[in-house]
């Protein structure tokens, strides 16, 4: 008896991430990648979002926590105060995600910066620290001072921790680099013991710790070997972008947002591009896709069963084999159009299936 389909929840969202979306979806359509699946959509649209004063945010929230798979698009994060604000935000929340995930990694025909050729892992803290600390300011003129609550808890410093490690044994890669705990002994302290703790558990993984600002220096002395870099908030959001665009452009990796039960066990995956809305690209066609489409790749491999792999490892393949057989979009010095580079990943992804599905033939 065939397994039921999982359920994907879709989180539309605005301008030319919306645009991009939809090509992903293609690429995650039954009859390219030959995996049925259910799919659920929410509109995210800034204009939803403030029409419904974020309910429906909340509800596609609740769809995750019940599917445990979603990919979502860009989405505008309006900067007024009393706005709806960030639905990444609310989402972290109401799914409790803790971990997000964004790997560099090379691209095929284009000139990384330095000598990184080995992917490079954020493990990224995901909820607490600077984002959604209490802000205020006290005093007048040059006397005023401004102030922020910052916080991290010891479980989700564990969970980054855990995380990074059994990540970095799943990618051949060391752990490294680490908070500035020199200077915040109390705070960044708290996830250095867990580093430090997860390291002594998992022995066989190399650990290499680092202060940020060292991190940061030795990324660009880097000799190309991988590495997985376990990072607090605001640290891993900044790093993230910089080591994804070390490999050419932010346009060419997934982020990966994971929420995680008590046995620390995956429970909710989230995939998404991690570049903004675009809007001077929207309707154009000349967006690049890849990091839409390798999100579903990544959506697909945390999915259980050799179908879902097999069809991740094809989109992974598909879309890194049509840069490096020269289609590419203008961000990285070619000339295809957004679909005509859906389109032919979507060629690649067929025909690796039906080889693979005939090879399989063979060895039975």
């Amino acid at each position: 008896m065939a397994p039921e389909p999982k359920t994907v929840v879709v989180l539309h969202g605005d301008q030319t991430g919306e645009e991009l979306l939809q090509e992903a979806l293609k690429v995650l359509a039954a009859d390219v990648t030959g995996v049925a699946l259910q799919v659920e959509h929410f509109d995210l649209s800034l204009d939803n979002r403030r029409e419904t004063r974020n309910q429906v945010v909340l509800d596609a929230a609740n769809a995750l926590k019940s599917a445990g798979y979603g990919i979502k698009a860009a989405t505008i994060t309006p900067e007024g105060a009393g706005d709806v604000g960030s639905p990444n935000a609310v989402l972290r929340k109401a799914v409790d995600g803790r971990v997000i995930v964004r790997t560099g990694r090379r691209i095929p025909g284009v000139r990384p910066i330095a000598a990184v050729y080995a992917p490079i892992s954020v493990i990224r803290m995901a909820v607490d620290e600077a984002y959604g600390a209490k802000e205020w300011r006290e005093g007048e003129d040059l006397d005023e001072w401004a102030f922020r609550t910052e916080k991290i808890s010891r479980r989700t410093c564990r969970i980054v921790a855990d995380y990074a490690f059994r990540h970095a044994r799943r990618l051949g890669a060391k752990v490294f680099g680490g908070p500035k705990f020199t200077v915040s002994p109390v705070y960044e302290g708290m996830f250095k013991e867990e580093l430090d703790a997860a390291a002594a558990r998992n022995p066989d993984v190399k650990y290499d710790p680092q202060l940020i600002d060292a991190t940061y220096a030795l990324l660009l002395a880097t000799t190309g070997e991988a590495l997985v870099i376990p990072a607090l908030n605001r640290d891993g959001d900044t790093l993230s972008d910089l080591v994804m665009q070390m490999f050419g452009t932010i346009a060419a990796a997934e982020s990966t947002l994971l929420a995680f039960d008590d046995e620390l066990k995956v429970a909710v995956v989230m995939t998404e591009a991690p570049h903004g809305t675009a809007p001077a690209l929207r309707g154009k066609n000349v967006a690049n896709p890849m990091a839409m489409i390798l999100a579903v790749a990544s959506l697909l491999g945390y999915m259980p069963g050799a179908q879902h792999h097999t069809a991740s490892r094809a989109i992974y393949e598909a879309t890194l084999e049509t840069v490096a057989e020269g289609l590419k979009t203008a961000d990285l010095g070619g000339h295809a159009s957004t679909t005509e580079f859906t389109q032919e990943v979507i060629r690649a992804v067929k025909t690796k299936i039906d080889v693979w599905g005939s090879l399989s033939d063979i060895e039975r």
